[in-house]
């Protein structure tokens, strides 16, 4: 009986479980969901492709974004699972995940989609891929797992978010007031950190100006004029200063949520022509994957349960609510607007329902 109670205490969970395939994801490894042993195939080896081949046909996954790119048919709805030509090699699997030179070698077929059978574990290995920040598309074969690849039951994938855990805290002074404290927190899973600042005294009886501001490595620290991010900031943050005190909840998604190295594949698609949901899309992503429910498990471990929330995206407005946070006065935030970044606040207003 101790044996067995300590056997399972040392064994990792599912949520522990789904941590260690997406960085194995990322590395190049192979993981197992159900039956089916699926890799990234942004970092799959050739060599490693070969293995998997000498199990069965090669499928290739992708998102139903961008199989509307691919014009190829989602029998699965949200994904299209394709079949891989025989003896066809990584740089075919990658032209037809990555779009890249979608422009300049638009024929990458004919594609020719699967029906019928259990999607689950490919729907899920699309979604671990996105959950790794990589392109969403996987590529593998229905076998028995091998000896020491992460193998995940099927749907784990859907479980909740795990609330996160205050890591530490300290006072920081800032330019625009000089009390402050940064906190930083884990997400219940492993994953990433975020951030909660307090500028000034914050009065948690009353409702407090709060900002959830998605990380943007370009505009807040680089300065790009590629988007209104580090401007928004710096307002926001003088705001709050000015308001006697607020709360910047600094949301590590970056890219509305793909990562930093697929934000910079939707600027070169931009630069081809597309604009910022298309260029998403034609990735395989949503408009926006972030989950702002993020921000409503931060307030909550802070004390808040009052905002005046200082936003031009609804959506950041209907999820708080959604998760209990009472909203009392939406502020805009309209600054950094110029000739580099119009057409893109544009799309924002027209296509994402941002505010005026």
């Amino acid at each position: 009986m101790l044996q067995e109670f300590t056997t399972k205490m040392l064994s990792p969970t599912p949520n522990e479980l789904a941590v260690r395939a997406r960085a194995d994801l990322r590395v190049g490894l192979p993981v197992a969901i159900g039956g089916v042993v699926l890799a990234s195939v942004e970092t799959v080896s050739q060599a490693r492709l070969d293995a998997l081949r000498t199990a069965g046909p090669l499928v290739l996954c992708v998102s139903g974004r961008r199989a509307e790119t691919l014009k190829a048919r989602a029998y699965d709805g949200d994904v299209a699972r394709i079949a891989v030509p025989q003896d066809t090699r990584l740089d075919w699997l990658q032209a037809v995940a990555d779009p890249a030179d979608d422009l300049r070698m638009p024929m990458k077929g004919p594609l020719t989609t699967l029906r019928g059978g259990d999607c689950g574990p490919w729907r899920q290995g699309v979604a671990l891929a996105k959950a790794a920040q990589l392109l969403p598309a996987v590529v593998g074969v229905a076998m028995t797992p091998p000896a020491g690849v992460t193998r995940l039951p099927v749907d784990e994938m859907a479980r909740p978010t795990l609330p996160s855990t205050e890591v530490a805290s300290a006072r920081v002074p800032f330019a625009v007031h000089a009390a402050g404290r940064v906190h930083v927190f884990r997400e219940g899973d492993g994953g990433e950190e975020h951030y909660a600042i307090e500028i000034g005294m914050v009065d948690r009886a009353a409702p407090v100006l709060t900002r959830l501001h998605s990380a943007c490595f370009t505009g807040d620290v680089l300065g790009s004029l590629k988007c209104d991010c580090g401007p928004q900031l710096h307002a926001a943050m003088q705001a709050m200063a000015d308001n006697g005190g607020g709360v910047l909840l600094y949301l590590n998604q970056e890219g509305r949520g793909i990562g930093l190295a697929n934000k910079m594949r939707a600027y070169d698609l931009q630069d081809q022509g597309f604009d910022t949901v298309e260029a998403n899309h034609r990735l395989g992503f949503e408009d926006d994957e972030r989950d702002f429910r993020l921000g409503a498990d931060l307030l909550a471990r802070l004390g808040i349960a009052t905002i005046r929330l200082m936003t031009n995206n609804p959506r950041k407005l209907t999820m708080m609510q959604a998760q209990g946070v009472s909203v009392v006065e939406r502020v805009p935030l309209h600054v950094g607007r110029g000739r580099d970044n119009a057409a893109y606040l544009d799309v924002k207003r027209d296509k994402s329902g941002h505010l005026e």
